[in-house]
């Protein structure tokens, strides 16, 4: 940890942990302390940390081919995009590495769309936007935040994104105007607090984007992929929209994969050179990708991450309702719960130091919020264990 602190840019502020190995939902650190992992790689662990599917679908690969750019094709590119598309009920993919070239690609294709088949004049897309969004930290995603840490000092801003109120989907109508081409949001806000929007908020959004002619993207980079119960947190409201962005779980935890998932009529605006990744869609990546697709295809994991969920949300709803105090809101859907904690008792980072003394490993986010979202995998037991140390640390 020194030497990171020497080392390393100051861009993180991780608990001080070490980890050294991990497997399922258990981590250890570099003294052999075992610790309950309650973050999952803020979802990119769905499946859990050395998954024996993942890691064999990855050692398999490592033997044959790891990289041939886009240059030449490879025979693991065409099963990935075809099974993507066809979890996801489109037509096209355009793999990408990081959620936040994802968020990127999806920007580029939304104004290329509204320039090419809208009709929308050449400079003037515009694409309505969440506050409160979290979708990556380039310099044109951080244009549109609204959290001054991650926007603070990157200036001058990319124009050409409207921020309206998250849930408020009277604004968000009103935002729409003839030069929109997309209303891109998170199903389910993350890093905001796991704020989960009113019932009928995102079935609103897919009626006003459908009626106005402007795409509607689902970030579903964190609440995809089996999160909360669902492949997609959209299906919670029985909504398809026109474009999915998903990362984190889509590359187990092994590699970074990322997609823009969507139809011909809209990724079909790209001609070659226009956009691309040297190591977007290579061998490896593919290969997990598929493991992870064929796992995520019999719904079982989306299974337990409901049933999981649900006793997840009971037991916390009883702690928030214990008379205590201290626990004044939770949020969340499957197994994804974002837990405002009384300040009396402490900042969420500092909740987050004691957990950790007692085997819990977790993350704060925005004051004295934690959230929690443990892989997939988890045990009931287990669950049930780190609910317990929560409920020790925050009334003894």
């Amino acid at each position: 940890m020194a030497a990171t602190e020497a080392h390393s840019a100051h861009n993180y502020h991780p608990l001080p942990v070490v980890v050294a190995s991990a497997e399922g939902a258990w981590m250890t650190d570099v003294a052999g302390r075992r610790y309950l992992d309650m973050l999952a790689g803020y979802s990119a662990l769905n499946f859990g940390h050395a998954n024996p599917r993942l890691i064999a679908a990855a050692k398999a690969q490592l033997d044959r081919v790891t990289l041939t750019s886009r240059a030449f094709h490879h025979d693991r590119f065409a099963d990935f995009c075809t099974r993507l598309a066809e979890l996801c009920g489109m037509e096209m993919v355009l793999p990408m590495n990081t959620g936040a070239e994802a968020v990127e690609t999806a920007v580029k294709t939304a104004r290329k769309w509204g320039y090419r088949v809208k009709g929308v004049p050449d400079g003037r897309a515009k694409i309505v936007v969440a506050d409160g969004n979290f979708h990556g930290r380039t310099t044109t995603i951080i244009s549109f935040s609204t959290d001054p840490e991650a926007r603070a000092d990157f200036g001058p801003y990319t124009p050409g994104f409207e921020v309206v109120p998250y849930g408020d989907l009277a604004a968000l109508e009103a935002a729409v105007d003839d030069e929109t081409v997309a209303v891109l949001l998170e199903p389910i806000q993350g890093e905001a607090g796991v704020l989960v929007p009113p019932p009928g908020y995102l079935a609103g959004v897919r009626r006003v984007t459908a009626e106005r002619g402007v795409l509607f993207v689902a970030d579903e980079i964190q609440s995809g992929l089996g999160r909360t119960g669902r492949t997609f947190a959209c299906e919670h409201e029985g909504v398809v929209p026109d474009m999915y962005v998903l990362g984190k779980a889509l590359g187990g935890g092994v590699v970074p994969v990322s997609a823009v998932v969507s139809s011909h009529e809209v990724l079909g605006v790209f001609r070659p050179g226009e956009h691309g990744s040297t190591f977007g869609g290579n061998p490896l990546a593919c290969a997990v990708g598929l493991e992870v697709i064929a796992m995520l295809s019999t719904g079982e994991y989306q299974q337990r991450a409901a049933e999981l969920g649900d006793h997840l949300h009971r037991e916390l709803a009883v702690l928030a309702g214990d008379g205590s105090g201290a626990v004044a809101e939770v949020r969340g859907r499957g197994l994804w719960a974002g837990v405002d904690i009384n300040p009396a008792l402490g900042t969420g980072r500092e909740i987050s130091e004691r957990l950790m003394a007692r085997g819990v490993l977790a993350k704060d986010t925005h004051g004295s919020t934690i959230r929690l979202a443990p892989p997939l995998t988890i045990s009931k037991e287990d669950l049930d264990w780190a609910l317990e140390q929560l409920r020790t640390v925050l009334t003894g």
